[in-house]
């Protein structure tokens, strides 16, 4: 099956190019496909340099910033493969790890695969920030009746008809919570495996904060008993 990458990228520019070289790295078909948020740090720039030496490397421009779920909606307009794997800009996730993420889809019946950092010993950048993971993980499964571990994970890994027909409406931090609740909603399993995990602290760069989690937990609130409004994501791009 052929994987669609998808990166976000906000402020990396310390980042990117080694992102994008271990993820052309990894032995699979795929494609890789970039979007910059906004950035203001020389990001746009390396991107473009980067596209120029590698034709098959996707980059789209968000004018403003609008955030990870609002860049990873763009991104799935331009998805052609069976699977979708979600890859942030960090370094804090290692691509060398995609074969445990993606071996399960051999099974036609999984749809949905996340890769947990508590399934496996692995450093933390603070117990604020571990334990609000947590309580985000424990809210959703007395919600939806689940058993998850670590939906604020950064590795997703979707059949790609699934996360295209998901109704993603929120453009923040919370497409985390968003995708989980709506896919949990619909009572799909999201099987989780073990991963590493390398994170980096609010001076390395580090983007969430306590508000991400609040909205987070409004939306795995309001998802599973229907209290949201109709509304679209309309992302301002240019492709250039």
């Amino acid at each position: 099956m052929k994987l669609s990458i998808i990166i976000p990228v906000y402020n990396e520019v310390n980042n990117i190019q080694e992102v994008i070289k271990r993820v052309e790295s990894t032995k699979f078909h795929k494609e890789i496909i970039v979007v910059d948020d906004g950035s203001t740090d020389g990001s746009r720039e390396k991107l473009n340099e980067l596209r120029s030496r590698n034709s098959g490397l996707t980059v789209i421009f968000h004018n403003q910033n609008q955030g990870k779920g609002g860049a990873i909606h763009t991104a799935l307009r331009y998805v052609t493969g069976e699977l979708v794997l979600i890859q942030d800009a960090d370094l804090e996730y290692d691509p060398s790890e995609y074969g445990p993420l993606l071996e399960p889809f051999q099974e036609s019946t999984v749809r949905v695969v996340y890769g947990s950092r508590n399934l496996r010993k692995n450093p933390r950048v603070s117990l604020a920030f571990f334990w609000g993971g947590v309580i985000l993980s424990v809210v959703a499964n007395i919600l939806y009746g689940s058993r998850l571990t670590d939906i604020t994970t950064g590795y997703k890994v979707f059949r790609t008809d699934l996360i295209k027909e998901i109704d993603l409406k929120g453009k923040g931090f919370e497409f985390c919570a968003e995708v989980t609740g709506r896919i949990l909603r619909r009572h799909i399993p999201i099987l989780e495996v073990p991963i590493s995990y390398i994170p980096r602290s609010w001076d390395e760069g580090k983007k969430i904060n306590s508000m991400d989690g609040l909205i987070a937990l409004w939306f795995l609130t309001k998802i599973r008993f229907g209290l949201e409004k109709r509304s679209q994501i309309l992302p301002e791009e240019e492709r250039a």
